[in-house]
């Protein structure tokens, strides 16, 4: 148990640090945003190699980032289908890349779609610097970090069933469970913020369970890449978390739920 509350209060430290930063971030909009993307994307493309390709991992960490730096360059925002082509491409180019170092081109392309996805959505949500585009990425920011705390800390209070015991043996279903409940509640409070674009109640409660289910099932993904390439944790950037992959696992895939979420509200909604 002393472990479990040291690594809470390491856990607790680092949010405290990263989530303020992260907020002022997306409050700030178009330029900071996109700054913040390229360094965090630089340093997952090293922690990518490191896992992928731990004997040549420096030139494929490049190869990921210019791919990654070019993408995020290339004005998501208001040309998204071109950042998509320009996003496939330099996946391609770094599996070529990696391929004529005898490394593997799948992972390294992998590395590319992987990282770079959420990364546009997340410009994408952000809308330059309008307000509905403020409450978008906030709302998968709060539904991700209130997921992922309430399901670490119902798990580790009540323990139970293993979820996924061959890959993540310390997630439970009652952490599970735990974390999509905090992520509906989430996504439902965030409804009643002014200007954002979505009045309905219920389609930002479902919303916050669509992208809460996500988050974790971002974070089992991650789990399961580690565990495929032997190595416990992404990186030892962030203390309790690990490297910022382990970070912002659950993250992008609750980015990628709510973007979904986002278009289908306003082409059924009615809204922004």
């Amino acid at each position: 148990m002393a472990f479990k509350v040291r690594d809470m209060g390491l856990r607790a430290a680092s949010a405290l640090v990263l989530a303020p930063a992260a907020l002022f971030a997306v409050w700030l909009g178009d330029p900071w945003i996109v700054g913040v993307l390229l360094i965090a994307c630089v340093v997952l493309s090293m922690e990518w190699a490191r896992m992928s390709a731990p004997k040549d991992w420096k030139a494929i960490a490049a190869a990921v980032a210019l791919a990654l730096v070019a993408t995020l360059l290339s004005n998501p925002t208001d040309a998204l289908s071109f950042s998509l082509v320009v996003l496939v491409f330099g996946a391609a180019a770094a599996g070529v890349f990696a391929r004529a170092r005898k490394q593997s081109g799948v992972d390294a392309a992998y590395g590319v779609l992987y990282l770079g996805w959420p990364a546009l959505l997340l410009i994408w949500l952000r809308d330059g610097n309008t307000a509905v585009g403020f409450y978008w990425v906030t709302l998968a920011f709060v539904v991700a970090w209130a997921s992922d705390i309430v399901a670490f800390l119902v798990g580790s209070a009540v323990g139970g069933p293993k979820l996924w015991p061959r890959y993540s043996p310390n997630k439970t279903w009652s952490g599970f469970i735990g974390g999509l409940i905090a992520g509906t509640i989430a996504g439902g409070a965030m409804a009643a913020l002014p200007e954002t674009g979505i009045a309905s109640l219920e389609w930002s409660a479902l919303l916050g369970f669509c992208a809460a289910l996500a988050t974790m099932a971002g974070d089992l993904w991650e789990s399961a890449l580690k565990r495929r390439f032997g190595v416990k944790d992404a990186g030892n950037l962030i203390p309790g978390h690990g490297g910022l992959m382990d970070r912002v696992d659950g993250l992008m895939f609750a980015i990628v739920i709510v973007a979904i979420g986002r278009t289908l509200w306003h082409y059924f909604g009615g809204g922004a």
